[in-house]
């Protein structure tokens, strides 16, 4: 693992896909109805607090990933316990997001393939590129980040030009007040996508410029944020609030209005395929997150290896989450309430009150800020 290394550039193209990743699957802060998207922003906001104590973890610790430094902090054992449990959340989170992605697959083009067979795909695919190596992911991230810019640019350039959007679904602003903002803000745009950037701290330590990671990163969840909200903003101006709440996909929805000269239309195409190259990458952060921590708690050397085994047990997991797609939804006040908030916030916000005391006379290592 300490052979492998990405660059700064790498890094902000991982962030940025990742961050994207399945955020725009869903309708991200419908809650919120017509001001999601000041609670994306707001979420987005809280996302870099969250960025700062990881990367301030990583100060203290700039060699280890996070499953090792915990050990450090809390000590071995209690420390390896808390690090099995992130293997499990690691594992867990990678199979909802499988499972989110098969079920769109499923749900609206490959109708009659069994979900089974779609995820199949998808975690082989995967698992073939977790044994070429990370770098090899964050390069062909580099090839698809200029690629799902142009196809997002093509793809709101189309539904302006097909008369679609109206700028009064968005009003009146802050209709109900700033409660149920604050409100899916704490339930789901902090934690979902901009916290999950704890990912990374299984890759800092593998960065060859470590002192370019803090402003890589911070562009990198800036840049998906005003995009995510830019989407939000434009799929609510097109289908309108109540449509953005009810509907399971509204992205998708919306794409498929678009209808130019009776000529371009049934574009949902682009759609499935943004969505499965960011799915993708999301998926893949996840499972090396899983793979490296595994290696690292029971020092296996050959992390490679692990692919397959993990890939099974995630692939596994995505098919038995829950029977049906309604009941698949209904789990996600239980990931934000007892897995989100603890091992995004609490536990990482814990742990760097205790390296600080810890570290009060050490100082950081000036490579890395």
């Amino acid at each position: 693992m300490d052979k492998i290394k990405i660059s700064a550039s790498q890094l902000f193209v991982l962030v940025f896909l990742f961050e994207m990743g399945s955020s725009i699957l869903f309708g991200l802060g419908a809650n919120a109805k017509q001001d999601a998207w000041i609670a994306v922003l707001l979420g987005l906001a809280g996302g870099l607090v969250a960025f700062f104590v990881f990367y301030r973890l990583f100060l203290f610790y700039p060699g280890l990933i996070l499953t090792s430094y915990i050990q450090k902090i809390v000590g071995k054992w209690p420390g390896r316990i808390i690090a099995l449990f992130y293997i499990i959340y690691f594992i867990y989170i990678d199979a909802r997001v499988l499972r989110d992605f098969g079920e769109l697959l499923v749900t609206t083009v490959y109708t009659d393939t069994p979900l089974f067979i779609i995820n199949t795909l998808m975690v082989l695919t995967i698992i073939y590129g977790i044994h070429k190596g990370l770098e090899v992911i964050a390069r062909v991230g580099q090839i698809y980040f200029g690629i799902l810019y142009l196809m997002a640019i093509l793809g709101f350039l189309l539904i302006i030009f097909s008369g679609l959007i109206h700028f009064e679904f968005l009003q009146p602003i802050l209709e109900n007040g700033w409660k149920p903002i604050f409100r899916t803000v704490l339930h789901e745009t902090f934690l979902f996508p901009f916290g999950e950037v704890l990912v990374f701290t299984m890759i800092f330590p593998l960065v060859n410029e470590p002192k370019k990671i803090k402003f890589v990163c911070i562009g990198g969840m800036i840049l998906s944020g005003i995009n995510i909200t830019i989407t939000v903003i434009i799929t609510i101006s097109t289908i309108g609030p109540e449509l953005y709440t009810r509907s399971n996909f509204p992205l998708l929805t919306t794409v498929s209005r678009i209808q130019l000269a009776n000529f371009i239309e049934r574009l949902d195409v682009l759609f499935m395929l943004y969505l499965i190259i960011g799915g993708f990458f999301k998926i893949s952060l996840y499972f090396y997150a899983a793979v490296a921590a595994t290696a690292d708690l029971f020092q296996y050397k050959k992390m490679e290896k692990l692919g397959f085994p993990i890939g099974l047990i995630i692939l596994f997991a995505s098919l038995t989450l829950a029977s049906t797609f309604a009941e698949f939804i209904k789990g996600l006040e239980f990931i934000i309430i007892y897995l989100n908030w603890p091992f995004e916030i609490i536990i990482p916000s814990i742990l760097l009150l205790i390296a600080f005391f810890r570290n009060r006379k050490k100082k950081p290592d000036t490579n890395v800020n």
